[in-house]
């Protein structure tokens, strides 16, 4: 066999592998929303304000991405299908996507680049806090998220990741406080969120609990022999 010959033969064992396929259905269904955006854009139906409804829409799924990365753990250890584990990088990125594109609906077209004027937002109204620090902290998660990177940090990769938590918490707090009135979507996204970090608080807590029956058990038993 050749090496064209062998590529052609590798290449369909990974496109009929049933994961390669599950991975190439959720990679186009997470550029649905942009193609809906991009169509109501050429049609013209983005509403009276098309910039606050472009703003709005990019950061709701950016949300939306961001807690389904946050579900893939405990999803996998609800199932017991370990590959899932290999969905969450790529909801994170499209996460981190669809961040960036709300940030630079809000800088080029609402400020056009006016970094004064983004400067005094970022400073003094909360909600823009918010938002910028969420943006700020899925930065370096989305700049790691490569094999390379993984393999070069080491533990210390685990460690860094933990800011999707603080992400998360922020972009909510974001979306709380710029709706002000009708809070029914952010109160949603924030039951979600705090159903996925109470779910990684009881597992922690569930584990430590057996070690420390356990230190006082030996402990016990080491009196009984003094």
């Amino acid at each position: 066999m050749n090496n064209g010959e062998w590529k052609m033969t590798r290449a369909g064992r990974i496109l009929h592998s049933p994961f390669s396929i599950l991975h190439f259905l959720l990679f186009i269904a997470c550029l649905i929303p942009f193609g809906q955006l991009a169509y109501r854009a050429y049609t013209g139906d983005l509403g009276v304000n098309p910039i606050e409804t472009i703003t709005r829409f990019t950061g709701s799924w950016a949300l939306i991405f961001l807690l389904a990365c946050l579900a893939v753990t405990p999803l996998r250890r609800i199932t017991g299908w370990n590959e899932l584990i290999k969905f969450r990088r790529m909801l994170g990125l499209f996460a981190f996507s669809y961040a960036l594109s709300h940030f630079a609906t809000y800088l080029v077209l609402d400020h056009f680049f006016n970094w004064p004027a983004i400067g005094k937002d970022i400073l003094k109204r909360p909600y823009v806090t918010a938002g910028f620090t969420a943006l700020m902290m899925m930065l370096p998660l989305a700049l790691t998220s490569t094999a390379a990177m993984i393999r070069r940090l080491g533990k210390r990769w685990q460690q860094l990741h933990r800011l999707v938590y603080v992400a998360a918490i922020a972009g909510v707090i974001h979306f709380y406080w710029l709706v002000k009135a009708d809070i029914r979507r952010p109160a949603q996204y924030g039951f979600v969120l705090a159903l996925l970090l109470g779910y990684r608080v009881a597992m922690k807590w569930a584990k430590r609990k057996p070690a420390a029956v356990a230190r006082k058990s030996a402990v016990a038993r080491a009196q009984e022999i003094s």
